[in-house]
Order: structure tokens, then sequence, then C-alpha cells
């Protein structure tokens, strides 16, 4: 077996910023499974350059020009970015790999660009690429364990990657854990919804937790499980032993099911301080809140009373919304947001655009069987810039007034003033000010704002979203033009269009289906547009 020199890199920003908040925040946004492969890759005898870019870092630059396999690990909304980079890597001589969200999503695309794209990863599946390592074009090879990995590398074997990316967190450092796999929920918008529960072993988090307090004194942790806290016992216990003075600052997604006071209280004596549970819908998903068939106005009142509790224990409350799906109709779900906002001021709301990832979630195959699904690029699929899958109840032009109103209301400054007083702690006040005023609060206002105003005045725009035409606005390929910089002109011709039915298409070739989707395209129509595109694209708990 030849010795391979092989670069890992993670892509936490889609393109380049100067922003100060993501200077502050995006090296705590690294993954867990770039770090795990390239030990894997070095424990297999392989020489590793690793590589996180946030954002800052020049990455026509940031990895050698020499290496003879990359994998590439991405969210779908920076695609764009890794196709581009794929295309410049293959063109030094490298064999290119496609790991993270964005392959598990949409591998039918990624396979153009790619010699190699992954679904589930374990040691023996990379393995297979490592000793194979070979161009595969003009279609990639798409490469899968059956299931999850049983295990991963830990915090010991991961840190020297790891600590690569904590060296750029200029203030705060948040180390990334994961402590179980999948999840017990069937909701189906969700990717992790069809993938069984797994805990993984309580003493190598144990582990993982011990040598982390040997590198900081009050470190910070992030937990990537997709619902911490399924097994909470288990968890806990290991948790106290490892750190039985409680030094460890934990952040943790998790579902208001599992968040009773008594749970509440053994939380916050372990030093956690930020929670994230999901909301989603006011008319729906009544499993992960804990309000079964309550629906409106009642589920309001009864979410607003325990995440209000949840604040009286934890500092730092975000509260997670889907905005669009089809149980909602007219202005009530948003006005019940509002609501939600008045009785509840203490909690960040986070707001997303129904958004259907490819193949991650059961449901995407209802869009696509309805030709409900629109091909915006991927750069746009963050859950904020573009809403691919059409309202069923909405016209497009009220939902965004709806929208705007909501997110007007949230980030006005009486909202932003009492969310400031309804929340514990200098730094939860803080982090709820800067979002509000950042990007992600007034910037997504003014952003929505040009979508609505573009939609009477930009002739483009509506038969784009009403599905009477596949061409791409200028608009959005303006920005991603700007915002992709130099690694535009390495974007390959047509890798700013996908094919948004490829998930029903290969479904219906493995069974044999010959039923058609209403408005379905033919394999390649979204990849032809008036407009003549040189070389790009880019791809996230």
């Amino acid at each position: 077996m030849r010795q391979l020199r092989i670069g890992v890199l993670d892509i936490v920003s889609r393109g380049p910023t100067r922003a100060w908040f993501p200077w502050i925040m995006n090296a705590n946004m690294a993954s867990i499974m770039p770090q795990a492969v390239a030990a894997w890759c070095q424990q297999e005898g392989h020489q590793v350059v690793f590589a996180c870019y946030t954002g800052f870092e020049d990455l026509l630059k940031e990895l050698p020009d020499d290496l003879d396999l990359i994998f590439l690990s991405t969210f779908t909304e920076a695609a764009q970015t890794a196709y581009a980079l794929s295309n410049l890597f293959r063109s030094r001589g490298a064999i290119t790999a496609l790991g993270g969200p964005h392959a598990r999503c949409f591998p039918h695309d990624a396979r153009k660009y790619f010699d190699y794209v992954f679904g589930f990863t374990d040691r023996d599946t990379l393995k297979s690429v490592l000793d194979d390592c070979s161009q595969h074009r003009p279609y990639g090879m798409h490469v899968a364990a059956a299931q999850q990995p049983k295990a991963l590398p830990g915090l010991r074997e991961r840190w020297p990657f790891l600590e690569l990316v904590m060296n750029k967190a200029p203030i705060i450092k948040i180390v990334p854990i994961i402590g179980s796999l999948g999840c017990p929920y069937t909701c189906s918008f969700c990717i992790d919804s069809t993938i069984p529960y797994q805990p993984l072993e309580f003493e190598v988090l144990k582990d993982d937790l011990r040598f982390l307090l040997t590198k900081y004194s009050r470190p910070g942790v992030v937990w990537h499980d997709p619902n911490f806290g399924v097994r909470f016992d288990g968890i806990m216990a290991a948790i106290e032993e490892a750190d039985p003075k409680a030094r460890i600052r934990h952040i943790a997604e998790s579902s208001l099911s599992l968040l009773s006071e008594p749970h509440l209280q053994r939380l916050k004596r372990n030093g956690f301080q930020g929670l994230l549970p999901g909301v989603e819908s006011w008319y729906d998903m009544g499993n992960k809140s804990k309000t079964g068939v309550r629906q409106g106005m009642e589920k309001v009142r009864q979410v607003s009373e325990h995440v209000n509790m949840l604040l009286r224990y934890i500092p730092y409350v975000q509260t997670n919304f889907v905005l669009g799906i089809d149980a909602d109709e007219g202005p009530e779900p948003f006005e019940l947001t509002k609501r939600f906002l008045d009785l509840t001021p203490g909690a960040f709301p986070g707001y997303s655009l129904l958004t259907a990832f490819g193949q991650a979630a059961p449901l995407n195959l209802e869009y696509q069987r309805a030709g409900r699904v629109l091909p915006f690029p991927f750069y746009f699929l963050n859950n904020n810039q573009a809403m691919n899958v059409k309202p069923k109840n909405y016209e497009w032009t009220k939902f965004y007034d709806h929208v705007i109103d909501l997110v007007g209301y949230t980030f006005s400054w009486r909202g932003i003033w009492r969310r400031l007083g309804g929340t514990a702690g200098v730094i939860p006040k803080w982090m709820n000010v800067v979002r509000a005023v950042s990007t992600e609060g007034w910037g997504r206002l003014r952003y929505y704002s040009e979508i609505r105003r573009r939609l009477d005045a930009d002739p483009a725009f509506r038969p784009y979203f009403e599905q009477e035409s596949t061409v791409l606005p200028q608009f959005y390929i303006d920005l991603v033009r700007k915002d992709l910089g130099p690694l535009w002109d390495w974007l390959p011709e047509g890798a700013l269009y996908h094919d948004p039915y490829a998930y029903l298409k290969s479904q219906q070739e493995r069974h044999g289906a010959v039923e058609h989707a209403a408005h379905a395209p033919s394999r390649n129509g979204y990849a032809k547009s008036s407009q003549k595109l040189p070389a790009l694209e880019l791809a996230a708990s």
C-alpha cells in the first residue's frame, strides 16, 4: 500500500466574509466527521493535511497543490464552493471525495463533480476508497456503509485536527462533542427520522470530557447529537463522573418532551448554558414539543409556559420554527408566533423557511410527486435565502408579506429590548442583541423585503417562483458570483443548476415505477438556461 498525501477540508462558510460575528463564531461551527476522517486516514498510515474554511482564509492557498486525494465536507449551502474546489484540485491531479450533509442529500448531483460521494461512512468504507483511490469520471462512485458507524474517534484522536480549528476562534472556543447518532422521533421532514437511535460508548464520552479539561480550564462544549438527552440518566451520569465540579459549559439541541423540570435542574447543576428546542409549528409536530394534539393558541400557551420554565434554569434558549409548512394557512400561524414572543420574551426565535434537501427526508418525496420543488441553486438552500417548496396554502407575495411582518416584529427595537430584559446573564444578552442586529435579524429582514419587491418589480421572478420558467433570475446569479469571488471561475459549467426531482426519479427507477411527477422536468431539464455560465458550485445538525 502506497502512502497517500491526503487533504481534508471542513467547509463551514460558503464564501469569504469579513463580518466580525462570523470572525468570532465560525470556527465554533466545525463538524466532527471531517476530523474523524482525518484521524482514520492517519491511522491507516497516510499523510494528512487538515483545514477548516471559516470564510477568512484564502481557499486557493489553504491546502497544498500536490495532494493525491482530498476529502471535502459541506452543507448544501456551500455545495457550489465544494464543486468549484473539486474542479480546481482535479486540475492539479488530485482525486476528490465529498462527504457531509450535501453528499447525503444530493448524491446524484454531487457525483457529477467528485470521484467519490459518501453516504454513511465508517472506517471500512473509508478504507475501501483509500485502497482504490482512482478516478471515477464523468460520474463518481457512491460509497456508503449499511448504517451509521458504531464508534467514532474520540477527542484525543481528533485533537491534532480540532486544535487547528480552535486556534482560529479568537474569543469564544466551543468544542464539538457527540454522544449519539440517529433519533427516536419520526418527523417526516427530518434527515435523522429514518435513522435508528444509537448511543455511543459512555466510556469514550467520559474520556473526551476529561481530556478536554486538560486543554482548557473552563471549556465550552456543543453537543452535535440530533436530539440530546434521549437516554438522559446515562449521559448525565457520564458527564457528572467526568466533570464532577461542573467546569464545562454545555450547549445542546433537544426536544421539549425531554426537558422536564427535574431534568432542567440536573442540566443546570452540570453547567448547561444553552438549549435549542424545536417547536416547528403551532398546528403540527406535537410529539417533540410534548403538546400532543393541542394546536393553535392552546399550544402557544403550553409551549410558552414550558420555555419560560427552561429560562429559569438555562440562560440561553433558542426556539426553532419552520415557516410555510403545509399545516399552516392564512395569517394565524404568524400571529400566533408573535403571541408566543410576547409571552416568552427571553427566548430567541430561530426561523427557517420550508426547504426540501433532496433525499434528506421522506416528506421530500411527497413534495416532488406533487411537482412543488423549485430548482433554486444549492447556494441559497440555507433555510432562509430561498424556500424551494411552493407553499400549499399561500401565494408567494402573501407568504413573504407574512414573513416580513413577523421578522420585523421579532427584531424591532421593542422586540430586542424585551428579549434583553427577559434574558439572564451578560453573554446571553449580548448574543441576543448581536444576532438581532446582524445578518440573522435585520439582514434577513432587508433580504426578504428585497425578494418581495422583486416579486412585483422583476419580470424574471414571478415566472421562476411559479414554475412557469426555469431561467434563474440574474439577481441570484450575481449574488453567487460576488460571494464566491475567485472560485466563480472554477465552477464547472452547469454546476449552478440541479435536477430537484432526482430523488423521485431514482426511487421510480429502483422500483420500476412509471408514475411521473406533475410538472417534473426531464433529467437534464433544469441544467438548461438562456445564460451561459462559467465554472462554479459549493455545499451542515
